[in-house]
């Protein structure tokens, strides 16, 4: 399970918004050996007086966290990160300086979908990639 927000000002998240999704997505199934659909993203955009950040940073400036369950190796989620940074800079033309990706994990038991807790469920792919 991973669950995907992407923040940023909205005058550029609107313009970008679905090949920045697909980007992602194409990186989380590469990488973690995710099943194609399941895709969960959602994106909170600010106006410009809502969302401070360095000087240093253009208005394409993008965060994007992960949550997810544990499991993943070290190497993996490295990999995941060094993806994202290349492909969201080819696909979409947004600085690498302007990108900043955190992964926040979580045991399976503190998960909760389909009705159960996530250790309880059987899912159709790997955690431990």
């Amino acid at each position: 399970m991973a669950q995907i927000k992407i923040y940023g000002l909205k005058k550029h998240l609107s313009s970008v918004k679905s090949e920045l999704s697909k980007t992602i997505h194409q990186c989380i199934v590469e990488t973690l050996s995710f099943p194609k659909e399941k895709r969960f993203h959602r994106f909170i955009t600010f106006d410009e007086e809502y969302m401070i950040f360095p000087d240093d940073k253009s208005d394409r400036y993008t965060i994007i966290e992960i949550m997810m369950m544990e499991g993943r190796t070290v190497e993996t989620k490295k990999s995941l990160i060094k993806s994202l940074f290349q492909k969201i800079e080819e696909d979409l033309q947004i600085d690498k300086d302007d990108i900043e990706i955190c992964i926040i994990e979580s045991p399976a038991s503190n998960w909760g979908f389909r009705g159960m807790t996530g250790d309880e469920i059987v899912l159709n792919y790997k955690v431990e990639v």
